[in-house]
């Protein structure tokens, strides 16, 4: 690094847009590079060098053409910024070895210029530069020490420092040629008496980011904090610290936020060294990362503590090797092991300390979640294992995404500190709507495409190898198994493509090829449509028939229940059930019980679709009704207690809070009261014996002996 007892270079730059005390909060090029050597031994000066630069793209504004004087005729005719970096550096070593000296160090008037337009705009360019950027003086700071009485730093100007060191304002007209003699006249006269001043205020520009952890118990100040808005859902934390290059962030300061489901939402926690990178970093506002533009706002110590933060020992352990590279796994199966990890990830991308670098993602009760991560000693063996991205291990296909420390210690802290089953306080009981993980938003755009009569056997990897070519167009995680009650598959999928285009076209191509000696009919459809399907609707070329007026009933599926399931009650309409909440709402009672209580989840008429069978696992519990409710055990052995086996009530789901319960083969002598005692323990209609109508003579001579209708 440079050394400041040898020689200064006074360096100043301009862009093709804003300049002064805007440098670089527009993202315009650098168009003019202007530098001078000072030797600080002897107090002489070199000759002045102005070189410009070619931009990539030729404009500039009408504030630039005004200040620089430029035009772009100037411009065409110049060098790009590498050439031009190259030419800075022959110049002055070569001017810094005439004058007997080993080394020199940058001194500006504003950090603006390094920090804001030159790393910034080398970055995005993939230019390396030379290591003197990475050190540097700033003018103002040097003379604040000199002369603390003369006003604070950011308001210091050189035509104010001049005048108070009693020096004319320099009649150089040409910008940056003016610039440059002006501080080299106030560097030598405060090295002159009365001043005598040693320049030794070095800021530095990091060259790469360190990553770390952070424990909850670490004070944050709330002024080095800002939020990033609007990254691509790949970034890591490195592409994150590339888009502020040139600014210092702390380290481990690059916090990914993550959604309800787990998965990133475009936003990031960035943490700097100081308030002043924090302020650069602000008018870093709507710059792009490739393509798109990203939106920075201030944030608190406390947010990024709650994203960042961890107690852990587990992950601190796991995160205390330094400089490795993170990659996150989704989707592993729940058998996975250690070994069947590290074989599917080849020789050619060795794990760190084996499986020592592999930390997996565990429920509180031990279960697996899917999810792991896996250090690598170097970025090159990181890309190796990017390479097996939605490859196949057992049966399902991997996801594979770079990933941070922050992210580690929020996946695991959301994990570990979430009960399986809300323990939240009894509350009324109201509609309350959470978005389940990687679910479609119910649309009429025919972007999707219904697979009718796969084997019972087939899996994802058989579907993508049917699919051949479209598999590319395939959304992530846009395969949808249906499985039928017992967890089994139905027969049936849905796979999200990336337009109708798409849709239209792996309809037309795939209908009726064949999978494992069957013939799978393929037809176009939308998530809309889905939803319609799921419950208990048909789809074929003909068009789209609605489900029947009357369902039968789902009860809970037995692999989640305490009771068995009676089978008649399973038709064909079971194969597809209504979805659920992912949060289920407590029962209203202070009482309980030591065995199991069940969770049932409400159904709710716009989330149809809102299931996910991206693997062979049982489906989630649903309810009979359209209200939640924890059934206790007593309740539940009493249904499953019932000798008919419809007593568990057919359905059909209305759109607003409650729904119409058909009651079928009652006892002749069954009244309201037990009815309503039947139901013990379910929300029922207001006026509660209003809610319980015993159908007509008329009616019921239709149906069924004797049967109520409950509202």
């Amino acid at each position: 690094m440079a050394s400041h007892s040898d020689t200064l270079v006074v360096f100043f730059g301009a862009t093709a847009g804003a300049n002064g005390g805007k440098l670089g909060s527009d993202e315009r090029e650098i168009i003019l590079l202007v530098w001078q050597i000072v030797d600080l031994h002897e107090k002489k000066v070199g000759k002045i060098n102005r070189c410009l630069v070619k931009p990539d793209s030729l404009e500039l504004t009408d504030e630039s053409k005004e200040e620089t004087g430029l035009t772009l005729e100037d411009l065409v005719k110049a060098e790009p910024l590498d050439k031009a970096l190259q030419q800075f550096q022959q110049s002055v070593t070569s001017e810094v070895k005439c004058l007997g000296r080993s080394s020199y160090t940058l001194c500006v008037n504003s950090p603006l210029v390094i920090r804001q337009a030159l790393h910034p705009e080398a970055s995005k360019k993939n230019l390396v530069l030379p290591e003197c950027f990475f050190s540097f003086l700033d003018v103002r700071k040097e003379f604040h020490k000199c002369c603390p009485c003369a006003g604070p730093v950011e308001k210091l100007l050189l035509s104010s420092m001049l005048e108070h060191v009693g020096l004319p304002a320099v009649s150089e007209q040409l910008m940056g040629v003016k610039e440059v003699r002006s501080m080299v006249q106030l560097i030598l006269r405060i090295l002159a008496e009365p001043y005598n001043h040693n320049f030794s205020c070095f800021e530095m520009v990091k060259y790469k980011f360190d990553s770390g952890t952070c424990s909850k118990t670490e004070p944050v100040d709330s002024e080095t904090v800002i939020r990033a808005r609007g990254l691509p859902w790949q970034s890591s934390d490195q592409d994150i610290a590339r888009f502020f290059k040139g600014l210092n962030i702390a380290k481990g300061g690059v916090a990914l936020c993550l959604n309800a489901q787990g998965r990133r939402n475009g936003e990031a926690l960035v943490r700097f060294i100081n308030s002043e990178h924090r302020d650069l970093a602000l008018e870093r506002h709507k710059h792009h990362m490739g393509s798109r533009y990203i939106e920075v706002y201030k944030a608190t110590g406390e947010e990024f503590l709650k994203i960042a933060g961890g107690t852990s020992n587990e992950v601190t352990q796991f995160l205390s090797k330094e400089n490795q590279v993170i990659i996150r796994m989704r989707g592993l199966p729940f058998t996975a092991t250690p070994q069947e990890v590290l074989d599917f990830l080849g020789p050619e991308s060795p794990v760190t300390d084996g499986t020592e670098g592999l930390l997996f993602v565990k429920y509180p009760d031990g279960r697996p979640t899917g999810d792991a991560f896996v250090l690598f000693s170097c970025d090159e063996y990181a890309q190796n294992a990017m390479k097996k991205h939605r490859q196949i291990l057992g049966k399902r296909y991997i996801e594979l995404f770079r990933s941070t420390a922050a992210e580690v210690q929020q996946v695991l802290n959301r994990y570990m500190s979430t009960p399986l089953i809300s323990t939240l306080p009894p509350s009324p009981i109201v509609p309350v709507l959470a978005t389940p993980p990687f679910l479609p938003t119910a649309s009429s755009t025919r972007d999707c495409v219904r697979l009718r009569g796969l084997p019972y056997t087939a899996g994802i990897e058989d579907i993508l190898e049917f699919m051949g070519e479209h598999t590319v167009d395939i959304k992530p995680h846009g395969v949808h198994m249906v499985l039928n009650q017992q967890g089994r598959p139905s027969g049936d999928a849905f796979i999200q493509m990336k337009s109708s285009d798409k849709a239209f076209m792996v309809a037309q191509k795939c209908h009726k090829k064949t999978m494992k000696d069957r013939y799978v009919e393929v037809f176009q459809c939308s998530t809309e449509e889905m939803s319609i399907v799921l419950m208990g609707g048909t789809l074929n070329r003909s068009g789209l028939s609605p489900p029947p007026c009357k369902l039968p009933c789902l009860s809970p599926p037995t692999a989640y229940a305490a009771f068995p399931t009676p089978p008649a009650i399973l038709p064909e309409a079971a194969l597809y059930q209504p979805p659920l909440l992912a949060a289920p709402r407590p029962h209203q009672t202070t009482t309980h019980s030591s065995a199991h209580t069940l969770a049932y989840y409400p159904p709710q008429p716009h989330l149809f679709m809102n299931m996910n069978y991206t693997a062979y696992y049982p489906s989630p519990p649903v309810s009979p009704s359209t209200v939640g409710y924890f059934a206790p055990p007593g309740v539940a052995a009493a249904v499953a207690a019932q000798p008919h086996p419809a007593a568990a009530a057919a359905s059909s789901v209305l759109p607003q809070p409650g729904a119409l319960v058909r009651m079928q083969g009652l006892p002749f002598n069954t009244g309201v009261k037990d009815i309503l005692s039947f139901f013990q323990g379910f929300q029922y209609a207001p006026d509660e014996y209003s809610g319980v109508v015993q159908m007509s003579e008329q009616a019921r001579s239709l149906i069924q002996p004797k049967e109520w209708l409950c509202l």
